[in-house]
C-alpha cells in the first residue's frame, strides 16, 4: 500500500518541480548609467591594465584621464577619486606613485588571473590576483588583487588591494587610501 502511494506521488512531484523557477540569489545587480567594456571580469581588468600599462601616469588621475577611465571604473570607484582630486590637500600622499598598483613607479606590465567560469549572475564581485611587473635596471615582480564587481550587465574595477609584499605608504587598498 505504501508503494503505491508513493509511486503515485512521485510522478506528481516530478512535474511540479519541472513547473517551478529557480530565483537568483540577487534578484537586483544594480544599474549603470555610464559606459563600460564588453567582457567578463577577467577581461575588463586586463583591458584596465593594458591601458594603464601604455600610457602610464603617477598620482591621482586628473578629470581628463578619469574620463578615458570611465567606462573600466565602478560608479563609487569613479566618485571616490572624483572627490579625491576636489580636495588634494587632503591627499597629498596620493599626488606621487602609482595609486592602483603597489609599486609606487608603477608596473610595465601585467596580467589579470582568469576567472572561473560564472554559472548564473547572481555573482556580484569577484577578486582577481594580478600578476605585475615592472622592467628597468632591476626588473620587479609583484601581485596584487583587483576587486571587480558587477554593476548591470557590466563588470568594473571597485578596489585595488595592495597585497605585493612590502608595505603600501597609503594603506592596504585604493579605496582605503581614499578615504584617508
Amino acid at each position: 500500500m505504501k508503494n503505491k502511494a508513493f509511486a503515485a506521488l512521485l510522478p506528481a512531484a516530478l512535474l511540479l518541480s519541472a513547473c517551478t523557477t529557480v530565483q537568483p540569489a540577487y534578484k537586483d545587480i544594480g544599474t549603470r548609467t555610464s559606459p563600460c567594456v564588453d567582457g567578463g571580469p577577467d577581461t575588463v581588468a586586463q583591458k584596465f591594465y593594458d591601458l594603464r600599462t601604455a600610457q602610464p601616469t603617477q598620482g591621482l588621475p586628473d578629470a581628463q584621464l578619469l574620463a578615458k577611465y570611465r567606462p573600466y571604473l565602478s560608479d563609487k570607484l569613479y566618485q571616490s577619486l572624483l572627490k579625491a582630486n576636489t580636495e588634494t590637500n587632503k591627499h597629498t600622499a596620493l599626488q606621487s606613485g602609482d595609486v592602483f598598483s603597489s609599486l609606487k613607479e608603477g608596473p610595465t606590465s601585467a596580467d589579470v588571473a582568469d576567472a572561473s567560469t560564472i554559472p548564473n549572475t547572481d555573482a556580484r564581485n569577484i577578486p582577481l590576483r594580478v600578476n605585475l611587473s615592472r622592467d628597468g635596471n632591476k626588473k620587479v615582480e609583484w601581485q596584487d588583487e583587483v576587486l571587480m564587481v558587477r554593476e548591470g550587465t557590466c563588470w568594473a574595477v571597485d578596489d585595488v588591494r595592495y597585497v605585493a609584499s612590502w608595505a603600501h605608504p597609503n594603506g592596504g587598498s585604493l579605496s582605503q587610501a581614499l578615504e584617508n
